[in-house]
């Protein structure tokens, strides 16, 4: 096999699909590359067995017939990094032996069979979706904060798809936080509803070209093509939780505040929460929220005040600093509107007005105060 490339051009593509390479593996192979000629072009891909990544190049490639190469990533990756933007030849023999030269230099690698190397994933086309690949990158963009790391909740640890001819929705949690995202222009023929790890949909959504993606969904595995790109995912094969049984729906009280102005008070004031709970306290009144917190062990406390419109009785509520800044951060537009029902069920946070075709809801759990001990 023997290729030429821009540097530059051939390392965007390999950190494309190095998203895929497993940093230590029980399989040597699996921290590899795997270099393949494709009808005269050149296919790049990775995998760690769960995740995997193609990225196809429109580059003229000579080969004699059908080559595969594994190539160790991470020594490759870094050589071109270490290189200005400048014209490479790439050479492979049949051992399996690499060379990049340039105008100033030659560097030698010993590759592998890639006839060893894991096949990947073939799904077939039972159910395939069209949609646009801005909007898969929305849906991990608003919900993948609230996924959970607890992987004795492995359904929790991915996002969650629901698809039907009407619309689609994207939910996550992590017990402490929920984000249900409801999307007009993301629909299939008929409801079809899976759970993607996180981590596969952060890579797909880092992948995603302008225009348009392809989702198919096929035994055990979601596939997202993209113009010159696919990634490849197993399902998380455990039931997602009845994420609607814990969504209040009698919430009499009503906030509004600006959410830039909210945002910044409760990053100062969370500063001076306790480093165990990160508890700050929310007292609301019909012109004004106090936003409050305290560390006993550093003898330290803060509070700020922000206007506010508030149609209820006095309502004094907990919650986690971080949690609520994280949410707050992801609320689009000028104005925030929670609601409530009592200090200790759940908040619920949109933003004042929507965006056009979608619905995005956010939960938080509160936190006990003394207060309502």
């Amino acid at each position: 096999m023997k290729f030429a490339a821009s540097s530059a051009e051939l390392l965007k593509a390999l950190q494309t699909v190095n998203g895929a390479v497993p940093s230590k593996s029980t399989l040597p192979i699996l921290e590899c590359i795997l270099f393949e000629t494709d009808t005269g072009k050149l296919r790049l891909s990775a995998t760690d067995l769960e995740i995997s990544i193609v990225q196809r190049l429109s580059l003229p490639v000579e080969a004699d017939g059908p080559v595969r190469v594994a190539v160790p990533a991470k020594r490759l990756i870094d050589t071109l990094r270490a290189l200005p933007d400048l014209p490479v030849q790439f050479t492979m023999d049949s051992d399996f032996n690499v060379e990049l030269r340039t105008d100033q230099g030659l560097y030698k690698m010993v590759g592998h069979d890639g006839a060893d190397y894991p096949a990947l994933p073939d799904l077939s086309d039972s159910t395939k979706i069209s949609t646009d690949a801005a909007l898969l990158k929305r849906a991990v963009q608003k919900t993948g904060f609230a996924v959970s790391r607890d992987a004795l909740r492995p359904a929790m640890m991915g996002i969650y798809f629901q698809i039907g001819p009407e619309a689609g929705r994207a939910v996550a949690t992590d017990g402490h936080r929920l984000v249900k995202l409801s999307l007009d222009n993301l629909s299939a023929p008929e409801e079809i509803d899976f759970v993607v790890p996180e981590k596969a949909m952060a890579l797909a959504a880092r992948v995603a070209s302008d225009g348009e993606c392809i989702l198919t969904v096929d035994s055990g595995y979601a596939g997202f093509d993209f113009e010159d790109s696919r990634v490849v995912a197993r399902l998380i094969d455990e039931p997602y939780p009845n994420y609607q049984a814990v969504i209040p729906v009698d919430n009499d009280k009503r906030l509004t505040v600006n959410r830039d102005e909210m945002l910044a008070a409760v990053k100062r004031v969370a500063l001076y929460s306790s480093s165990m709970t990160n508890q700050i306290r929310l007292s609301i009144k019909s012109d004004k929220v106090k936003i409050s917190a305290e560390d006993i062990e550093r003898a330290s406390s803060a509070h700020e005040v922000v206007n506010c419109e508030y149609d209820a009785e006095d309502l004094v509520i907990g919650f986690n600093g971080v949690y609520l800044s994280e949410v707050l951060n992801n609320v689009d537009g000028e104005e925030v509107l929670f609601e409530f029902s009592s200090p200790n069920r759940a908040g619920i946070v949109t933003p004042l007005e929507q965006k056009e075709a979608e619905t995005i809801m956010m939960l938080i759990m509160p936190v006990m105060l003394n207060t309502y001990a």
